[in-house]
């Protein structure tokens, strides 16, 4: 909410779209935010009423402001009126339209709202009206949103106000614990959670997550019309195994072509379905420069979303002990990157990487490599209190860097230790341990460090 209000107090402001996959709140959002901050709201749905784009035909804002206070019944007043464009990858051509009233009607704000706009936004045929328009990037609830959700507003004011050195309480990171252990069940999808809070119960929000996940299967027949879909419903359904591994198309089916199948998964990352944690270099930044894109991992939509297309309960995780044994680790990794993954601001495109070197008689792999400000930093997560780091070690060698991250679900520590240079002089670094419950502060916590 903060960066949309940042960006309705902006002088030159640009008309917003706000983009991220299906059902992650992108509409109830918008409409709080109008609530809060406007008058009135003047909304309009190309997906349930397609005819309306003819109310944006021509290129004069003020013609088409007209036309829509005569089809609303409503006066739309620049500065007082926002003006919501929902589902608006269902008429593109509305979406070009946005350069004129960033030109020649600055005054009015205009936000639009899309769920499988990247499909849109791909199309050779489509100019976007680059340098006219801004977007926000919006993808499912962090653990700290779901905690304020469940009215555990001091847990969080506890979390956000965490130094490193201060000591947790016993019963605080229990119950964080007991908390992060619902959050790895219940996710991030706000109607979800909304079941969950409502009912006090999980098999309510079960239910809606499984709606979810039918509703993506059912929008695959939105994806274009030479897909095969029924090569989109298995990639779909191997997502969730493939988390926190280096994809390997034979792991899908090694009947079907490579080619197709990665067809199929750009697909699904274009909706936003699934995220791809791409290999980089890390020798320096942006990480992106160096990073390879015939090497990567996977993360999907939701660690909830996971849980369920998984077949894993509450009773899985409270059995386990430690929640990183379940499911060999990969919920957790889960739940860690798609939190790292939208930890930077919000108008920049989310993005992760990891790093791995493979050599038979020294192979490696970090789990996350990140970037604060000009230093770069490997994230691993750990089972236990003292989970092998030999990768971790190999690439703080290698890159000379001397901050690390460990995610685990013992209490928080700063380590100060040393790794072994290939001439034997041992450099210093520092190791920051957290619990998985503090993976939103990450960043925050390691600021003050580089």
């Amino acid at each position: 909410m903060i960066d949309l209000e940042q960006w309705k107090d902006r002088g030159r402001r640009k008309p917003l779209i706000i983009r991220g996959a299906r059902q992650v709140g992108k509409t109830t959002l918008i409409r709080l935010f109008a609530e809060q901050c406007f008058s009135g709201i003047a909304e309009l749905n190309f997906e349930r009423n397609p005819q309306l784009a003819g109310l944006f035909a021509g290129n004069d804002p003020k013609t088409i402001l007209e036309r829509l206070e005569l089809h609303l019944d409503l006066e739309i007043t620049p500065g007082r009126t926002l003006l919501f464009l929902d589902e608006i990858q269902a008429a593109p051509e509305v979406l070009a339209t946005l350069r004129y009233f960033y030109e020649e009607l600055p005054a009015l704000h205009v936000i639009a709202a899309g769920s499988l706009l990247e499909l849109v936004l791909e199309r050779p045929a489509f100019s976007v009206p680059v340098g006219r328009i801004e977007y926000l990037h919006l993808g499912p609830m962090q653990f700290c949103e779901f905690l304020l959700a469940t009215g555990k507003a001091r847990l969080v004011e506890f979390l956000q106000g965490y130094r490193l050195g201060d000591e947790v309480p016993q019963p605080v990171h229990q119950q964080l614990m007991g908390w992060l252990r619902s959050f790895l069940v219940v996710g991030g999808m706000p109607d979800a959670v909304q079941a969950f809070v409502q009912e006090g119960a999980y098999r309510e929000s079960e239910a809606i997550k499984h709606s979810i996940l039918a509703t993506f299967r059912d929008d695959f027949g939105k994806y274009g019309p030479r897909v095969d879909h029924s090569r989109l419903r298995k990639v779909f359904a191997r997502l969730p195994s493939l988390v926190g591994s280096k994809l390997k198309y034979v792991h899908i089916d090694r009947d079907e072509r490579a080619k197709d199948l990665a067809a199929a998964m750009h697909l699904l990352t274009l909706a936003r379905v699934a995220y791809p944690v791409r290999h980089t270099a890390a020798n320096g930044i942006p990480l992106g420069a160096e990073a390879d894109d015939r090497k990567f991992k996977m993360l999907f939509l939701d660690v909830g979303l996971m849980a369920t297309a998984s077949g894993l309960t509450i009773l899985d995780l409270e059995q386990a002990g430690d929640v990183m044994m379940v499911n060999r680790g990969a919920l957790c990794e889960q739940l860690v990157g798609q939190h790292l993954l939208y930890s930077s601001p919000s108008w920049e495109e989310p993005q992760l990487f990891y790093w791995a070197r493979e050599k038979r008689s020294s192979s490696a792999e970090v789990d996350y490599v990140i970037s604060q400000g000009s230093a770069i930093i490997p994230v691993e997560v750990k089972a236990g209190q003292t989970g092998t780091l030999k990768s971790l070690h190999l690439f703080l060698r290698e890159k000379e860097k001397r901050l690390a991250v460990k995610l685990s679900s013992a209490p928080p520590s700063v380590l100060e230790a040393t790794t072994s240079l290939a001439d034997g002089d041992n450099v210093p670094f520092r190791l920051v341990a957290l619990p998985l419950y503090m993976v939103g502060q990450v960043r925050r916590l390691c600021a003050g460090l580089t």
